[in-house]
C-alpha cells in the first residue's frame, strides 16, 4: 500500500462531528450519571420525561437509596428489625418534596414572572393540574400553561351578564353568570341554566366538586346545582346574612362564611347545619381554606384577622392579624400542613406556620428587571397575554420593615392567590398576573 495514499486521508475533524446529546446516551451510561445524584435531584429527574423515568424506575435507583438511607437511620422512624422501611417511597417522596416547598417559602430568593394576561383588569384565579384559569373583569375567561405562560384556551362570557365565580377540572369550566350556572366544555361547547334569569336570589360565590357547584346567596342560602342534571337539587339555610365565601370538603361538607362574621358548616347528604364557628373578632369573612389531613379551617377577614378552627373539636386554634386591611385571599398546597399563603389589600404576600398563626415571611415586588422574553403561541398571537413575561426580582422583608413606606406600585393588591409547588400565583385586579417563584 503506498504510504502517501494513506496518509492523504483527511481525518474528521472535531467540528465536522455531529454535537452530542443526553438522547444518545444509552441507558447504562444514564444509570452510572443519575448514580451521583442526591435523592432530591433523583427524584426530580425522574419527572423531566418518560424516558428518564423509565431508567430510573427499572433500575431502582430510588429505591435503592432511599433504603441505604433507612439503613443509616437518615429517614423513617420505624424498628429496623423488621429489615425493611414500613414507609412506602411514594409517602417519602412527597413529605420530601414538602419540606423543599417549606424551606424555599420561609428562607428562599424569590423572583417573580409578570405578563399580561387581559385587557381589563382581572381578579380571580384558579389553578388545577399545571393550567391556571382566569377572569372576571373583561368578557373572557383564559386558560394559562404555567410552564410557557401560553394561553392554550379562551372562553367567552355570555353577553349582558357577569361572570361573578369560576372553577374548572379536567373536562370542563363552571361559571356562576349573574343567577345562573355555565358550562364550558373543553372542546369549546357550551350550556347555560336555568334557562332565564332571576331563578334564584343573586349568587355571590361559587365552588365545583363534581358533580356539584354550590352557591352562596344573598339571602343566606347555599343551593346545590347538580352538573348532570342541570337542576337544583338541594338548598340549605346556612346563614341569616349574604354568604360570601364557600369551600368544599372531601366528606360532603359546605364550609361557608357570611358578612355578619360568623362560619358554618353543613352537611351536604342530610340538608342541615352542623356547626357555627365563631371567634372574638366577628367581622365579614372574606375568605375560607380547609386542610383536610389535620382538620384545620382557615379564615380571612376584612379586618385583617386570619383564624384557624379544629373542625374536629370546633375550637379556635389561633388568630393573627396579619394586616390591618381586608384579606381577600389564602390557599396551601396539597396535603402540606405547615405553610399558609396569605394576599390582600395591602399587596404583601405572606407566608404563615399553619400550627401557630406566625407569619414567617413577608414579600412585595422589588421591581429590578432580570430578564424579558416572549410566550407567544402561533394559535394565540392576536390575543392580549401572547406578549412578553418579564422576570424581576421579589424583595424579602425584614421583622420590622414598615409597609407603609413601599411604593404602592410594588405592592398592588392581591386579590386572589393559587399556590404550586415553590411558587405562588397572584392577580392584582389589573391587567397582569404574576407568578413567584421561590428557589
Amino acid at each position: 500500500m503506498d504510504p502517501s495514499r494513506v496518509g492523504s486521508k483527511k481525518r474528521p475533524t472535531r467540528s465536522s462531528r455531529a454535537p452530542a446529546r443526553i438522547q444518545s446516551l444509552d441507558h447504562d451510561i444514564l444509570c452510572i450519571i443519575f448514580s451521583f445524584l442526591d435523592f432530591f435531584d433523583l427524584a426530580r429527574c425522574s419527572v423531566v420525561c418518560k424516558s428518564w423515568s423509565g431508567i430510573i424506575n427499572k433500575s431502582k435507583l430510588l429505591e435503592a437509596l432511599y433504603y441505604k438511607k433507612w439503613q443509616m437511620g437518615l429517614v423513617g422512624s420505624e424498628n429496623r428489625s423488621s429489615g425493611c422501611p414500613e414507609k412506602s417511597l411514594n409517602v417519602y417522596l412527597e413529605e420530601m418534596a414538602l419540606q423543599h416547598h417549606r424551606l424555599a417559602l420561609q428562607q428562599g430568593r424569590v423572583h417573580v414572572d409578570h405578563w399580561r394576561a387581559h385587557s381589563v383588569g382581572v381578579d380571580q384565579c384558579r389553578k388545577k393540574m399545571g393550567l391556571l384559569l382566569t377572569g372576571i373583569g373583561d368578557k373572557v375567561m383564559r386558560l394559562w400553561s404555567l410552564e410557557s405562560y401560553k394561553c392554550v384556551g379562551e372562553y367567552p362570557i355570555p353577553d349582558k351578564v357577569p361572570l361573578v365565580d369560576f372553577d374548572f377540572d379536567e373536562s370542563k369550566i363552571v361559571g356562576l353568570v349573574g343567577s345562573r350556572i355555565c358550562i364550558w366544555r373543553r372542546n369549546g361547547i357550551r350550556s347555560i341554566f336555568p334557562s332565564r334569569e332571576g331563578t334564584f336570589p343573586k349568587g355571590l360565590c361559587m365552588r365545583y366538586s363534581d358533580p356539584d357547584a354550590v352557591v352562596g346567596c344573598v339571602d343566606g342560602t347555599a343551593r346545590v346545582f347538580d352538573m348532570y342534571s342541570q337542576q337544583c337539587s338541594q338548598i340549605v339555610k346556612v346563614h341569616a346574612g349574604p354568604v360570601t365565601c364557600l369551600c368544599l370538603s372531601d366528606d360532603q361538607l359546605i364550609l361557608s362564611g357570611s358578612s355578619l362574621g360568623s362560619i358554618t358548616v353543613s352537611n351536604l347528604l342530610s340538608d342541615q347545619r352542623v356547626a357555627e364557628l365563631r371567634s372574638t373578632h366577628s367581622t365579614d369573612i372574606r375568605t375560607l381554606c380547609y386542610n383536610p389531613s389535620p382538620h384545620r379551617l382557615f379564615a380571612g377577614s376584612t379586618d385583617g384577622y386570619v383564624f384557624c378552627w379544629d373542625l374536629r373539636t370546633r375550637r379556635c386554634l389561633w388568630e393573627t392579624r396579619v394586616s390591618p386591611n381586608v384579606v381577600y385571599s389564602m390557599q396551601h398546597l396539597r396535603n402540606d400542613e405547615s405553610s399558609l399563603v396569605v394576599g390582600g389589600i395591602d399587596g404583601v404576600l405572606r407566608i404563615l406556620d399553619q400550627n401557630t398563626g406566625e407569619v414567617v415571611s413577608r414579600f412585595v415586588l422589588e421591581g429590578n428587571l432580570l430578564s424579558s422574553s416572549s410566550s407567544s403561541s402561533s394559535s394565540h398571537q392576536n390575543v392580549v397575554g401572547s406578549g412578553t413575561v418579564q422576570r424581576m426580582t421579589g424583595r424579602r422583608l425584614s421583622q420590622n420593615a414598615s409597609i407603609d413606606s413601599i411604593p404602592r406600585s410594588s405592592r398592588p393588591p392581591i386579590t386572589c392567590l393559587a399556590v404550586g409547588m415553590k411558587k405562588v400565583i397572584t392577580t392584582h385586579n389589573n391587567k397582569y398576573i404574576r407568578t413567584w417563584k421561590f428557589n
